[in-house]
């Protein structure tokens, strides 16, 4: 499955304020990357993949509709799924994305 465009272009407004940001195709989604690190993607499962901190993962996991994002098995605690009908307004999308701008933010400039 390809990733959703629409969901791409609504991420894409979404981080418009942010500077620099950067796409890349990864795992057959569309990621979107500040400064160096992957944010947030457009998932080629559907839906929208977004990196928060660990330390708020579980509790973000157990209060809305966000699951952990699954590799090879592995819950990975800093990145989250949330499937695209949780994320029909674009004031629910940018509550979303604003979480991963913010921690973002916190990690070192990768070059």
């Amino acid at each position: 499955m390809a990733y959703d465009l629409r969901l791409a272009e609504r991420i894409r407004y979404a981080l418009a304020a942010e500077q620099p940001v950067a796409e890349r195709q990864m795992f057959g989604g569309l990621a979107f990357l500040i400064r160096g690190h992957m944010a947030a993607a457009a998932s080629s499962k559907g839906g929208l993949m977004i990196r928060t901190d660990p330390a708020t993962a579980t509790d973000l996991v157990n209060t809305t509709s966000a699951e952990y994002v699954e590799m090879r098995g592995r819950q990975m605690h800093g990145w989250l799924h949330l499937d695209s009908a949780y994320l029909e307004s674009d004031h629910e999308l940018t509550m979303w994305i604003n979480r991963a701008v913010k921690y973002s933010a916190t990690l070192a400039q990768k070059i």
